[in-house]
């Protein structure tokens, strides 16, 4: 008898731990991956509640919005509410981030928005030291008041920032003079690649300002162009370009990064989102 129990036991405790492993393979490094409204922005700006309804067919419940697309924020917000969707992060234009401070923070707050995200400096190219401390100077300003409400302000690179500057680039110039109190970061990990920087290597640098991340892949061999511009056909499906995705979200989880998103800027993101999502969840 007292064999047959202490089998049992062994045997409790092998599937316990089968379970245990399996629900770990399971979770995986990003298991609820979220989504850039700009990914599907030519089907929003047609049919919002249908686009809603194949992006929820999909398994993505977490959206950041980067448009309204001719909606009111109460009215996307109750699309979202219908679906059981959710928006952590609203997209704003620079202009607007400085000139309609107040109604970007309204409409976030509507959304459940907890961050709002610039994705672009106006600048001529080049992108100057210049423009580089008149946005220090506007992020600081507009990310105070937008924290005031509650909210986090990210910029958001695009590649252009990582011109040298000094003993580094104009990026570090950003990160070092805006006021972490008030301007927090969303790494796009194409956007870094792309004039030839290392994600992983600035997720570790800047590991208490990144708070968010763009999950992107881009072609193997380009590099060194600080345009902040490449054709579509260089953003390629998750794990099929140079980048180093698991290294990246490895890194991430020593970093202030809460939300990630998937973004695809390709005309076939009906088919590559859903392959992007399995390569996200076979990690």
């Amino acid at each position: 008898m007292k064999k047959i129990q202490l089998f049992l036991i062994a045997l409790s405790v092998l599937v316990l731990t089968a379970e245990t492993l399996m629900a770990q393979k399971a979770k995986g490094l990003l298991p609820d991956p979220g989504l850039v409204s700009y990914t599907f922005r030519e089907s929003f700006s047609k049919d919002v509640p249908g686009t809603l309804d194949f992006i929820h067919s999909i398994g993505i419940r977490n959206m950041e919005f980067s448009s309204l697309f001719g909606k009111t924020a109460a009215e996307l917000r109750a699309l979202l509410d219908e679906r059981d969707m959710y928006c952590t992060s609203f997209g704003v234009s620079y202009n607007d981030l400085v000139s309609k401070t107040e109604e970007v923070a309204e409409n976030a707050i509507t959304l459940g928005a907890k961050y709002v995200r610039v994705a672009w400096i106006p600048h001529d190219r080049p992108f100057t030291i210049d423009d580089a401390k008149k946005a220090v100077a506007d992020f600081n300003t507009a990310g105070k008041k937008l924290s005031e409400r509650g909210l986090y302000f990210c910029y958001h690179n695009h590649g252009y920032e990582f011109s040298p500057y000094e003993k580094g680039t104009l990026f570090d110039y950003i990160v070092r003079q805006t006021d972490p109190r008030y301007v927090s970061f969303e790494i796009d990990l194409l956007w870094v690649s792309h004039p030839g920087h290392d994600p992983v290597k600035l997720l570790k640098k800047y590991p208490e300002r990144f708070r968010l991340m763009h999950l992107k892949d881009l072609k193997k061999g380009v590099t060194g162009d600080f345009t902040g511009s490449t054709p579509k056909e260089n953003d390629v499906r998750l794990g099929t370009g140079q980048i180093d995705i698991p290294a990246a979200l490895k890194a991430a989880k020593k970093t202030n990064i809460e939300y990630f998103y998937i973004e695809d800027e390709s005309p076939d993101v009906h088919t590559r989102v859903p392959e992007s999502i399995a390569y996200l969840k076979s990690l």
